[in-house]
């Protein structure tokens, strides 16, 4: 998470731990058959997992400054799969996966109408006992709190509803129940200030699917909630990092090959003009409003730059275009590009450049989009810097980084910002200048090797003349007076033009 450690996979072996200023080998963790490999948010921990059903130890949590292994655990929780179900029908239930608190205080994972919460401390679970949620289908720590976020359909005569959790009082901030609910589906705010959840409902008949959002605001007091109707389907929703803003992807159908692209302000600017001596007011209220759609878009996905404001609407996937639409909120200006087979784009973490991918999966067998293998690099503003092809190319990751400002601090740069450009713009030309002199410097030390060369052929030329007029039979070739010069002069007319007088 924070770019200080790189993690390589030996099957047989386990994970190797690479880091410090030259990258050297730090640590070993024994897990055979290891193919995942997931860090915690503070980089204090490393879970690893292998996948086998069969293994009571296939999921290793290990410290990262010991190397000691914290605690194993089976793939699935005792109970997790019904026993009624047939071995094919088994092998089809994906294992619930761990998740961790921001602050690398807790680990937790889905179980049969549980949530399982483990104390980092002692890796055993919070206050011994699991967190009772009935039915549950999704968790999600909030990104930066000790927050749970979970769903549970209709069960009986209770309706389907969403909580909010806070750990460790499990105190509930929130509920909210939810009716003729077919699934939800949770994403967080990067800063967890906002939770929108995708509800699709259906009709009484459950011929009829549509959707709605349900908004919370974790920050203020009592978690207020407001519903968005949406008659379109939902097919991709992202919010936008460190603002207040959300985009998502909406169709008529889910198999539309045109779609819309709608911008929602959590937050709504009302102006009061100016009448008789009061001046024009603004003020801003919580309230979420539709800021623009763009429509007739041919996007599946939608990818926020880092650093807010500038998103791509991306067609990815073997049937789609490859097309990516550099778009830039504030501006409204719009750059399509085009990268044929995409099947990732992935942006770094300054938010200043984009890299569109082609891979195919680690797992081996036939890729029949081999030829197409690798990567474009992009700037924010859909301008090409880069293209590497692959035979075989799987995967590509940008190197984290720490982000060292928080929101108070990126405020006050914002507002100093022509302060800045000032000091930017003088560091710039001062370091113009310095390249400037080093080319000069170069071009220089170019002419005078030149001259030194030439004047050294010629010494040896002279050196030469004897012998050379003696192989010419008395014949110098340097003597001007052994030539003819004839001048010849040619005229051009260019134009002509004539007057009458």
């Amino acid at each position: 998470p924070y770019g200080s450690f790189l993690a390589t996979l030996v099957p047989s072996k386990g994970v190797i731990l690479w880091g410090g200023d030259k990258y050297e080998k730090i640590a070993r963790f024994p897990a055979p058959g290891v193919d995942v490999v997931l860090f915690s948010p503070c980089e204090n921990y490393l879970l690893t997992s292998n996948n086998n059903r069969d293994d009571p130890e296939a999921v290793k949590v290990f410290s990262i400054q010991t190397g000691k292994l914290q605690r194993a655990f089976p793939l699935f929780p005792k109970g997790f799969i019904p026993d009624d179900l047939t071995a094919q029908e088994k092998t089809q239930i994906p294992p619930p996966a761990f998740q961790w608190s921001f602050d690398d205080k807790y680990i937790a994972r889905m179980g049969k109408d549980i949530i399982s919460i483990y104390d980092t401390s002692t890796f055993k679970l919070l206050d011994s006992r699991s967190l009772v949620a009935n039915g549950i289908q999704e968790f999600q720590f909030s990104p930066k709190a000790n927050i749970v976020a979970c769903w549970s359909p209709e069960s009986g005569n209770s309706p389907a509803h969403v909580d909010i959790v806070e750990l460790p009082s499990r105190k509930k901030l929130r509920q909210k129940n939810l009716f003729n609910v077919t699934k939800c589906s949770m994403v967080w705010q990067d800063e967890g200030t906002y939770l929108a959840v995708r509800v699709t409902r259906h009709t009484k008949s459950k011929k009829t699917l549509y959707n709605n959002l349900e908004l919370f605001r974790l920050e203020e007091p009592g978690v207020p909630v407001e519903m968005l109707d949406i008659k379109d389907f939902i097919m991709a929703l992202a919010w936008e990092p460190g603002g207040n803003r959300f985009a998502m992807v909406h169709a008529e159908n889910p198999s539309s090959t045109k779609v819309s692209v709608s911008f929602y302000d959590m937050k709504k600017t009302m102006v009061t003009p100016a009448k008789g001596k009061k001046k024009q007011e603004t003020t801003i209220v919580n309230e979420v409003n539709l800021m623009e759609t763009l429509t007739g878009k041919q996007c599946n996905y939608i990818f926020w730059s880092p650093a807010g404001q500038n998103i791509i609407l991306a067609s990815l996937g073997d049937s789609a275009s490859g097309a990516l639409e550099f778009y830039d909120v504030e501006t409204k200006a719009l750059v399509i590009k085009e990268h044929y087979r995409a099947n990732q784009v992935v942006w770094d973490p300054s938010g200043r450049t984009v890299a569109s991918v082609v891979s195919q999966p680690i797992q081996g067998g036939h890729f029949k989009f081999a030829m197409d293998n690798g990567y474009v690099l992009w700037t924010f503003q859909g301008k090409q810097l880069h293209q590497q092809s692959f035979e075989t190319f799987y995967q590509l990751q940008w190197r984290p980084r720490e982000n060292l400002l928080d929101k108070e601090e990126k405020a006050t740069v914002l507002k100093n910002l022509k302060k800045y450009e000032r000091e930017f713009d003088k560091a710039d030309k001062a370091l113009t200048f310095k390249l400037q002199l080093n080319a000069t410097k170069a071009k220089r030390a170019l002419r005078t090797d030149f001259r030194n060369r030439m004047k050294r052929l010629n010494e040896l030329r002279q050196q030469q003349k004897e012998t050379r007029v003696a192989l010419y039979n008395g014949y110098d070739s340097d003597d001007q007076s052994n030539y003819v010069t004839n001048e010849v002069s040619i005229e051009t007319i260019l134009s002509t033009k004539e007057e009458v007088v």
